[in-house]
């Protein structure tokens, strides 16, 4: 039996998207290995854990986790030796059944020394800890800030004293702070474990204070070693900086786990969850469906089917505003509102063909007025982004797509249920604003493989680019030949691609992470379950965006 083109067209898909899975397996088993095989054996040889490590002793087993910004940092800092997983291990799981944020600094890394990046990373996990109410544990083995990039971390307003006032805002609305000294804390660090509600430091390897014994030399004169200065024993019994003295990292954590499965049980915002069902369609089946080359249409209702629980959805308004499919569903029992950039090409009501992935003024019109409903209704919002932007032309700026797109934006920005975001394709200019890019605060954001996060395609960039360049090099008189227009553009497209790969993306922390696409459903419903500790603290306001 003769196989056909459709089947042909999977079966490649399928292919692209498995190596491109194994891709990114691969450089995340390199960032997991953090500064290295000969640093970790030296931190086991000094009777240390890795963060990795610590972290999967103080999880609840067998339960889900997501990671946050493993990527962050990847291909920068190249002339200082490089930054993998920006030096700190970031995840969202469970412990005592409690979710919480955990937050490690990884010593083999410079020694846990923080670079810009890194400063980024933690601050992106105190702000899912605000955003949620989500307990936070910090595992602090740091030297501190990276002094040969201090101008880029120190004196900002997203800066390294940012942390700080972040500890004392979070404590004054009682949102659970617990840290451990597991081995260097010094300097300004010091201020991050005592700003919490409770500490511990491990004796023997653990040591906080503002200056080391080699700074108070120089700075004053007294010779102390580290231990006598600020170990575990100084700072438990004689300062009382520190709340518990522990003789290990495995005490450490086990204590850890005894303090969080204490921690009362507080009000949750409400949003509606029944028995999971898993999807009629197999997950794996995404790997086929979404195509490799990102100017292909695709049926995107039956990416959904992947993705919901049941394969059932109900779409909102199915014939009006085709390019964007609205919809309400569940994902593991959770009720939510999916807006995603439909990329089949359509028929508007008035026989016109419109290109799929773009937004035009019906489909702004129709998505925010749907993310209203949700709002009202108390569903949170799921947003899958394969989106190439706004219609553009006389047709669509005579119809006023610009007072479209504005509401659509406005709906989406005030949106007070929260929201989360998968870029599965394309996430092209103002297209990625409307479809709750990371400056509008999804509570997660994350992207697979096949994503692309730009101004515009790299064709399309390239093509730009190029007239520009040609049009400079003519005017200084250099006469431009087909082959060196050509190799023009394959270089100028080869810069612009390496800047629109999610790798780009996910190492500065535009996407929390790049995941597999089968692991969507996790993150969705993990991403909701931290969100219902947190009510929202205002109403939306529906009349000024109807207008």
């Amino acid at each position: 039996m003769a196989i056909s083109n459709k089947e042909l067209e999977f079966n490649f898909n399928e292919d692209r998207m498995r190596l491109r899975i194994r891709n990114l397996q691969q450089e995340l088993e390199k960032i997991y290995l953090g500064g290295g095989k000969k640093r970790i054996e030296k931190l086991h040889e000094s009777g240390k854990l890795t963060a990795r490590e610590r972290i999967d002793l103080l999880l609840d087993p067998n339960t889900d986790r997501v990671e946050i910004g493993a990527i962050a940092g990847h291909g920068m800092y190249k002339e200082h030796g490089g930054c993998p997983g920006a030096g700190v291990v970031v995840v969202i799981g469970y412990v005592s059944g409690r979710q919480c944020i955990i937050v490690a600094n990884d010593a083999t890394v410079k020694a846990g020394a923080w670079f810009p990046i890194t400063g980024k990373k933690n601050l992106r996990a105190q702000e899912i800890a605000m955003e949620n109410r989500l307990p936070i544990i910090y595992l602090v083995d740091s030297a501190g800030v990276y002094l040969p990039l201090q101008d880029e971390i120190f004196p900002d307003k997203e800066h390294f004293g940012r942390i700080f006032r972040n500890n004392a805002i979070m404590s004054s609305e009682g949102i659970v702070q617990i840290a451990a000294v597991m081995g260097s804390c010094v300097a300004g660090g010091a201020y991050l474990p005592i700003m919490s509600d409770e500490s511990l430091i491990v004796n023997k390897t653990g040591t906080i204070f503002l200056a080391g014994s080699y700074l108070v030399k120089a700075a004053i004169g007294e010779s102390i070693d580290n231990e006598t200065l600020g170990g575990a024993t100084t700072q438990t019994e004689v300062s009382g900086v520190c709340d518990y003295n522990v003789e290990s990292d495995q005490e450490c954590l086990a204590t850890i786990r005894d303090l969080m499965s204490r921690i009362g049980q507080t009000a949750h915002a409400g949003y509606d969850r029944i028995a999971s069902e898993e999807p009629l369609e197999p997950a794996q089946k995404l790997y086929g469906l979404m195509p490799d080359e990102r100017s292909k249409p695709y049926n995107t209702r039956e990416i959904l089917k992947s993705l919901v629980d049941g394969s059932t959805f109900t779409e909102y308004k199915a014939g009006y505003g085709k390019t964007i499919l609205c919809a309400y569903a569940r994902v593991d029992g959770w009720s939510v509102g999916i807006v995603a950039n439909n990329r089949e090409i359509v028929k508007s009501a008035k026989g016109e063909m419109q290109m799929g992935g773009v937004i035009y003024s019906d489909s702004a019109d129709k998505a925010a007025r749907f993310i209203m409903n949700c709002n009202q209704k108390a569903i949170p919002l799921v947003f899958l982004q394969d989106v190439t932007g706004f219609m553009v032309g006389s047709k669509s700026e005579h119809g006023g797509i610009i007072k479209d797109g504005a509401k659509l934006v406005n709906a989406m920005a005030n949106s007070v249920v929260p929201k989360f975001t998968v870029v599965m394709g394309n996430s092209y200019g103002a297209g990625n604003y409307a479809m709750c890019g990371k400056a509008y605060d999804p509570r997660l954001i994350v992207a697979w493989p096949t994503a692309e996060i730009a101004v515009m395609s790299g064709a399309a960039a390239a093509k730009t680019l190029l007239q520009i360049e040609v049009a400079g090099l003519k005017t200084k008189g250099e006469e431009i030949t087909e082959e060196r227009e050509k190799e023009l553009f394959n270089r100028i497209k080869s810069r612009y691609d390496e800047q629109i790969s999610p790798y780009y993306a996910a190492s500065r922390l535009w996407v929390d992470a790049i995941i597999d696409p089968i692991e969507t459903r996790k993150v969705i419903s993990m991403g909701i379950s931290m969100a219902n500790h947190s009510k929202p603290t205002k109403r939306y306001n529906v009349g000024a965006i109807q207008t």
